[in-house]
């Protein structure tokens, strides 16, 4: 593919070096697609600004190669003089000087290729059968009550993990499987370390970790032996393999995967600083919760106080409705009184003016007067007795009158009514209240 802008118009037959040399290196860049080339490393040089400059060679031929600072950055091998290797470059041309080169972009020993094949035919076919479905994985336990790590002993990596588990919650014990995780049959220890735990069942989480490598120094956990060994595990499992860049398959299949052991150990252990300011927090809203309760209780309490009226206190405000009752009726009596002798006064003047039977009228009158006072008198008499039952009725009530029957009452040190055996304690002081007279007493014992 070519485009037209690339090169100056028909009329002009004369380029300069530099249109020369960028439209060269357009055609390049556009013709040929990022592509992998193998060949011998030869002419290494490593500048102080990180870039490597080097040739790639064949038994015929060679090709100027570039790796800058930041793609070399990643490579977790120092390539040398001589070393067969495979690279991923982009086809460019050196305008400055006009030299055919290849950006390296990532860079392989030889023979690795095969095993990235692996790799991706494994992965794709596991993928396939759903062993990375996000529904399968098992969620990690907040407070694991036993962990297990499954690696090589005598590690970086078992020490990195140990340690950061004692920092964060040095309370949980921690139980290893040892396996080699590195070299000939060590997938098929990893297995049996994996299928020894599940067995065993006594950690909530494990972890399976190792430090940084090549490739091939961690292509066990590519295994698909290890791969269906995490997935058959009845536990959830973190892995921790390699630097942050690297993934492996087992990996994909754990429950979760950290970059590093030691996020590793972070992820599967919970933080004691982290739970300490949880508890806190808590214990706060808790302290604040009660305190708002308490008072609300206490506000209660107050206006309950407020309503509350002492029987005494009761007595003499029904006395007080019984004499405002009284004197209603002496004024309704009176009132009556002042009608019926009104009446009497006005027959009789009536019964004077008609020239009637004053005798007869003045018996009429007695009789009448008679009747009157007789009823008044009955009126008066019944009134009298239900205030006299009225006021016997608040004798009964009198906590005096209930002293006289035998009774006391107790007071606390503070002045407050006992009711309950529980407001006192043993050794507390009481006052005691008689009909007559008073004492104090000492609590030796309370019960229900």
């Amino acid at each position: 593919m070519t485009d037209h802008n690339l090169f100056p118009e028909p009329k002009k037959i004369l380029w300069r070096v530099s249109e020369l040399n960028r439209n060269a290196r357009v055609i390049l860049e556009q013709t040929f697609p990022l592509l992998w080339v193998s060949g011998e490393i030869s002419n290494l040089k490593r500048y102080p600004s990180g870039h490597w400059y080097f040739s790639l060679k064949d038994d015929s031929a060679q090709v100027r190669c570039v790796m800058f600072r930041h793609k070399n950055l990643y490579l977790d091998w120092i390539p040398q003089e001589g070393m067969q290797v495979e690279a991923q470059a982009l086809v460019t041309l050196y305008e400055a000087r006009g030299e055919f080169q290849l950006t390296v972009e990532q860079l392989r020993r030889a023979g690795l290729g095969a095993l990235f094949e692996a790799f991706e035919r494994l992965k794709a076919r596991l993928q396939q059968e759903g062993l990375f479905s996000p529904e399968y994985k098992q969620p990690l336990p907040r407070f694991p009550r036993q962990i297990g790590i499954i690696t090589s002993p005598n590690t970086a990596a078992l020490r990195d993990v140990l340690t950061t588990l004692q920092l964060r919650l040095p309370s949980i014990p921690v139980v290893i499987y040892p396996a080699p995780v590195q070299g000939e049959g060590s997938a098929a220890a990893i297995a049996t370390a994996l299928r020894t735990a599940a067995a065993r069942g006594e950690c909530d989480v494990l972890i399976l970790c190792r430090g940084g490598g090549s490739i091939e120094d961690l292509w066990a956990f590519n295994e698909e032996i290890v791969a269906r060994a995490i997935a058959a595990c009845p536990i959830p499992i973190v892995t921790g393999i390699g630097h942050e860049t690297d993934f492996t398959i087992a990996d994909f299949v754990a429950d979760a995967r950290a970059p590093t052991p030691t996020g590793a150990a972070q992820l599967a252990s919970p933080d004691r600083q982290a739970i300490l300011h949880r508890l806190q927090y808590w214990l706060h809203r808790l302290q604040q919760t009660m305190e708002r309760h308490i008072e609300r209780r206490m506000q209660a309490t107050d206006l309950l106080a407020h309503r509350l009226i002492h029987p005494g206190e009761r007595i003499r405000h029904q006395q007080m409705h019984l004499l405002q009752l009284r004197g209603r009726l002496q004024n309704a009596w009176n009132r009556q009184v002042e009608i019926r002798t009104w009446r009497i006064e006005e027959t009789g003047r009536r019964i004077h003016s008609a020239k009637p039977d004053i005798q007869a009228g003045i018996r009429h009158q007695q009789e009448l007067a008679a009747r009157l006072q007789r009823a008044m008198a009955h009126r008066l008499e019944n009134l009298q007795f239900k205030l006299r039952q009225q006021q016997q009725h608040l004798i009964h009530l009198d906590p005096k009158a209930v002293l006289a029957r035998g009774y006391s009452i107790a007071y606390t040190a503070r002045g407050d009514i006992l009711h309950d055996s529980r407001q006192t304690r043993a050794g507390d002081n009481v006052r005691l209240v008689f009909a007559s007279g008073w004492a104090k007493a000492d609590i030796t014992e309370t019960g229900e």
